[in-house]
């Protein structure tokens, strides 16, 4: 085989992985990133964050400590910014992403900002509970599953579909749904003995690694790629979530501002058959009907939401982006099942009855249709049903 071939088309998957930790490690013990960037380069002709996230993962398994780890962040983006196949044609400059992400948390109100405040009070009540061992922690603790649905709606998708950065989602999403998962599981037992104490403290720990790798790996890297319109959106769609750890939204200005300019729509009207209605109303009547309405087009790409306050959060910033990426990993076979089999006209809805909230919600999928039956995409209702339930009852 001819020598100047890249090694890694011959790596196993595990193989890659231990080659990765090496370099990782080399970092870790003070090495020049220079010189450890020029020695992956010449073995490896790609890689992707999922990889290296994993190699970080299995050495804090080994037993490197959190501290250590820390160490690694810059590697991370000297070798996963080089290697990762990212669709912007702009080669961004990682080399301040820190400063770039401390200086946007210092703005009142910005979405990192908030993000940080989070995991400070989080670690609060982390440290309180080492302290003390109270179990009645455990549901403050479960809040988390706000600030981890946030990441999941707002920064996650769009760093993979606008600038090809996959690690965060392909392994952060997957690991925030286990958290999740398991303070579930937690919460339905109600022996909490030995064994349900290791499960809550694994969790925790679980916890603490992913709030490093928020503040050194995620937020850094949204830092350096996303715009100051996305933010602000991120900002608009922010509000929509609960308040988590007692952390209010505090109040943007420059964000505020601009969004109000946005909001400032030429009047004209919508000419249909049926008859016609100026923009203005046409919204209003959207925005009346009890229902929360999703609609995706042919093409797979999310359209349009009606506005206001939703059991199940549609942020702004996912209009022109494709509806599977708007969902986590474990969840968008399902939705690709439901799609696919409205395309060839296998099916015209789905319904999905669920408990959320302690309240009976409906989901019902529709084909959307037109005259001549051809299919112009879904529609996605969502109802709460408990309305019905207080009739009848």
């Amino acid at each position: 085989m001819n020598k100047d071939i890249k090694k890694d088309i011959v790596f196993d998957s595990d193989s890659r992985k231990e080659e990765l930790k090496k370099y990782l490690k080399r970092l870790g013990n003070g090495e020049n990133i220079e010189d450890v960037r020029s020695d992956f380069v010449k073995e490896f002709s790609s890689v992707n964050a999922t990889e290296i996230m994993e190699a970080e993962q299995e050495l804090l398994k080994e037993g490197m400590p959190l501290d250590e780890v820390k160490r690694l962040c810059d590697v991370h983006s000297a070798l996963f910014h080089h290697g990762e196949n990212n669709q912007n044609e702009e080669e961004k400059d990682y080399t301040d992403k820190n400063e770039k992400a401390e200086r946007l948390k210092q703005i009142k109100g910005h979405p990192l900002y908030t993000f940080s405040k989070e995991n400070l009070a989080l670690k609060e009540i982390i440290k309180e509970y080492k302290n003390e061992r109270d179990q009645k922690l455990f549901t403050k603790l479960r809040e988390v599953s706000t600030h981890y649905a946030k990441k999941g709606d707002l920064l996650y998708p769009n760093l993979k579909v606008r600038y090809g950065i996959s690690g965060p989602s392909d392994v952060m999403w997957t690991v925030d749904d286990e958290i999740r998962d398991e303070f579930g599981k937690l919460a339905k037992e109600e022996a909490t003995g030995e064994a349900w104490n290791k499960r809550f403290e694994s969790n925790i720990a679980r916890i603490e690694e992913m709030i490093y790798k928020e503040e050194n790996i995620l937020f850094p890297i949204c830092a350096v790629n996303f715009s100051e319109d996305e933010w602000y959106s991120i900002y608009h769609d922010s509000k929509d979530y609960d308040i988590c750890f007692g952390i209010e939204n505090e109040i943007w200005q420059d964000a505020e501002k601009k969004m109000s300019e946005k909001e400032e729509i030429k009047a004209g009207e919508v000419v249909l058959p049926g008859g016609h209605m100026s923009i203005p109303q046409l919204r209003a009547l959207l925005n009346t009907i009890p229902l929360e309405i999703t609609f995706i087009d042919d093409k797979n790409i999310n359209r349009f939401f009606n506005e206001g306050p939703k059991g199940f959060k549609r942020p702004s910033m996912a209009i022109d982006r494709d509806v599977f990426s708007c969902h986590p990993p474990k969840i968008e076979p399902m939705v690709r099942k439901i799609i696919d089999d409205f395309r060839s006209g296998e099916k015209d809805t789905v319904e999905i009855w669920m408990e959320k909230a302690s309240r009976t919600v409906l989901v019902k999928y529709m084909a959307v249709r037109d005259f001549e039956d051809n299919y112009l995409g879904t529609m996605e209702i969502v109802q709460d049903m408990e309305f019905a339930k207080e009739h009848f009852n």
